[in-house]
């Protein structure tokens, strides 16, 4: 079967640096995949690459058989790629009813999304409450919310997920979690997150990819990386510690 996306040798560049170098993987239909790696690694240029904010140097980006790679955001949408950016970027001015309906801006079936609003709005109680103030006023946690909230209203078949957790507090951390889970259960929306708490990803995907310096180092089943004496040591010990300037691992390739 065909996965849903596949890069192929991607090179990107972030300015002048050679962030991505000949970086290969694939998110099957359905799935939840993860790509960990150290601050610079990388991760977020892989996504930010696929949604078409950034145009490879080189490589392929198949998604759904089709290479998508050098269009812009909107077009990427339109194909059915979401991105959840780090930092959230909700609009501040605009309260949480007009930033979900945002989400639907691009939909041509309009006479279904005040039933997706609702849907929603289950996922997020908290916004039904906040419903009609401005996104600027709502709290770390419900802006994260808001974000993700505005990315399913653009009913996408990729979501792509850049840092959800980031400066939350552990209890809304796991309620997030919990949320992207039944997104992809009750859904079926496949996502590939980015994530620093490894621990977490690898709990909630499927299958993971490691990131080192711009380069794919070890790739398998969650359930086989939190095996990994690697992935434990860098990742999953109590202290999470740079890969970068200590041991070099030798890619073992391992595809589905």
């Amino acid at each position: 079967m065909e996965p849903l996306l596949r890069l192929k040798n991607i090179e990107c560049y972030y300015g002048p640096v050679l962030a991505i170098k000949g970086v290969s993987l694939m998110v099957n239909k359905g799935d939840i995949v993860a790509i960990l790696g150290a601050n610079g690694a990388g991760k977020t240029t892989i996504l930010r690459t696929i949604s078409g904010f950034i145009e490879p140097e080189k490589g392929e980006i198949l998604f759904e058989g089709k290479n998508i790679a050098g269009l812009n955001p909107q077009q990427a949408v339109r194909r059915g790629i979401c991105h959840v950016p780090e930092g959230r970027e909700v609009f501040d001015e605009l309260t949480v009813a007009e930033n979900l309906r945002m989400g639907a801006y691009l939909r041509k079936d309009r006479r279904n999304v005040s039933s997706d609003v609702k849907r929603v709005l289950e996922y997020f109680p908290a916004l039904r409450q906040r419903y009609r103030q401005r996104a600027g006023w709502l709290s770390g946690g419900e802006q994260q919310m808001l974000a993700i909230g505005r990315a399913i209203l653009s009913k996408p078949r990729l979501l792509t997920m850049d840092e959800p957790s980031l400066g939350l507090s552990p209890i809304l951390v796991k309620e997030i979690f919990q949320i992207i889970r039944r997104i992809n259960k009750e859904e079926g929306r496949t996502i590939l997150l980015v994530e620093q708490n490894a621990r977490l990803s690898l709990q909630t995907a499927s299958y993971g990819y490691i990131l080192e310096v711009g380069r794919v180092v070890l790739d398998n089943t969650t359930g086989e990386l939190m095996e990994n004496e690697d992935v434990k040591e860098f990742y999953l010990g109590i202290q999470q510690e740079s890969i970068r300037g200590k041991k070099r691992w030798k890619r073992k390739k391992v595809w589905r």
